[in-house]
């Protein structure tokens, strides 16, 4: 016969309406009566029914984390691997479960959330990118439901938000460059459509037109979040006759790639071309070289993705709570960009 809240009740000498409380973490119950009705529910085995709890407070005690289209750059990319675990932790100590969902295409996205909403299977939704013009956000954002993004929108600037200052991350990792006598500076991209792309692109051009230094548009490619766009860039960079000394990579994975296109043409780093990248991913300085990197606090972003939806979610998604938060970056210098101009 299964444990009912009665007999955890009974054993601990509380009501049932404590034992209740204690399940949803009510504030009012002291830390001692928590811990002494949790004792009793392992002594006894008790496990929550879950379906009913959720009828009564209307609510999951669920979260879901939207993954990108592509299944092919979200398992290569340490990024994404380590985005979910600081989410994860941060929902499971505040007592959230994670449901992962994902859509072929923008319209299986919108349909995605909207069944797990409004079908009340999930409280709120992490979206794990920023896109122009996003249906998902647009959805979400006119239909009044509980959601976080990690990234920033251009069309909802007030919705929950969690970012780093890509403009500024980029334009760091640029002026580090410039500071070692570097003119001709390149940059690999990402897909055009995603924010952060923009943002950091528009971050490099920025510190070039601060140093009044060139920007050419051969100068600038585009590519996905794969070690393959960053091999590519550099059959087209090496081949140019006015060729770049230093380039700026949206990405560590991105710069593995160009690490060994490199290689395979016979350029060595950083005596024939300085690389800069972004995310200083943990085998960032495993490469070869160690590659220089802008940490922008992967785990961190995650973290306080989850943190703030459920805050918001707790809060019957009040407004006072829609507020961007931004995660500091910093510029790890290493061996890639060790040589100035001066020194070649």
């Amino acid at each position: 016969m299964a444990v009912t809240i009665k007999d955890v009740a009974k054993k601990a000498g509380v009501s049932p309406s404590t034992v209740s409380r204690v399940l949803s973490n009510h504030p009012r119950i002291s830390i001692e009566t928590s811990r002494k009705v949790k004792e009793i529910m392992d002594q006894l085995g008790y496990h929550p029914n879950i379906m009913a709890k959720s009828l009564v407070s209307k609510t999951t005690n669920s979260i879901c984390i939207m993954l990108p289209k592509s299944a092919e750059e979200l398992f290569s990319n340490y990024f994404f691997m380590e985005l979910i675990r600081g989410i994860v932790t941060q929902a499971s100590k505040l007592g959230y479960d994670i449901l992962i969902s994902s859509g072929a295409n923008e319209k299986e996205e919108v349909e995605c959330v909207s069944r797990l909403l409004n079908g009340r299977r999930v409280d709120g939704v992490i979206l794990l990118y920023s896109r122009k013009d996003d249906p998902v956000v647009r959805f979400l954002e006119e239909n009044g439901h509980p959601f976080v993004l990690i990234g920033r929108s251009e069309h909802y600037p007030e919705c929950l938000s969690v970012d780093n200052d890509n403009v500024q991350a980029s334009y760091d990792a640029t002026k580090h460059l410039i500071s070692l006598g570097h003119e001709r500076i390149g940059f690999v991209s990402g897909p055009p459509d995603l924010v952060v792309s923009r943002d950091r692109l528009k971050g490099y051009m920025n510190a070039l037109n601060d140093s009044g230094l060139e920007m050419r548009p051969e100068w600038i490619v585009e590519g996905e979040f794969l070690q393959e766009s960053g091999y590519r860039a550099m059959s087209f960079f090496m081949n140019l006759p006015n060729r770049p000394t230093a380039i700026v990579v949206i990405d560590d994975v991105v710069a593995f790639g160009v690490l060994r296109g490199l290689h395979e043409l016979k350029y060595k780093v950083p005596e024939d071309l300085c690389l800069v990248s972004f995310n200083n991913i943990p085998i960032a300085e495993l490469s070869t070289p160690p590659l220089s990197s802008i940490d922008i606090g992967i785990y961190n972003l995650g973290y306080t993705a989850s943190q703030v939806l459920i805050q918001a979610i707790q809060n019957n998604n009040d407004k006072k709570y829609q507020r961007r938060q931004i995660i500091p970056h910093r510029l790890i210098v290493r061996d890639s960009s060790m040589y100035s101009v001066s020194k070649k």
